[in-house]
């Protein structure tokens, strides 16, 4: 692996650990205070307009759960790539597909998940798919 991989690997996992920890896995966090504090879920839909869906905005308790999900799967992709695993490199493409589908979803938090999950997916693919070592793209076939 030449230079260039390595520092576009290095840059994708460096953005989906920021997506992972920060964006996704400060909510969970948030969700396990508010289940602590005993506040129930109708007071902050009533208070906060988190989602552009009605039925997503009414079941906010289970979107902060999934988002936890969705950061430790986050986060053990952007590890694997950091530890130069395959496995590492296919759950955190995986893992951008399926937030830019669902990015349409999720307005407005998912604008910030879409570039994020775009940027480090094009990173992905041009380290994996990019050039030759001796600098010439690589062919189709």
């Amino acid at each position: 692996m030449n230079t260039t991989q390595r520092l576009q690997y290095r840059w994708a996992a460096s953005l989906l650990l920021i997506q992972g920890a920060l964006m996704e896995g400060l909510v969970f966090i948030g969700l396990l205070v508010l289940l602590a504090l005993k506040i129930p879920q109708t007071t902050i839909v009533e208070n906060a307009d988190v989602f552009a869906l009605p039925y997503l905005q009414e079941n906010l308790y289970l979107m902060m759960a999934m988002s936890g999900i969705f950061a430790a799967l986050r986060v053990l992709g952007a590890v694997g790539l950091l530890r130069n695993k395959l496995w590492g490199l296919a759950l955190s493409i995986i893992n951008c597909l399926v937030t830019l589908a669902l990015m349409v979803f999720l307005l407005p938090a998912g604008l910030l998940d879409g570039l994020l999950s775009g940027t480090a997916l094009v990173l992905l693919l041009l380290a994996r798919f990019g050039k030759t070592p001796d600098g010439r793209p690589k062919p189709i076939f």
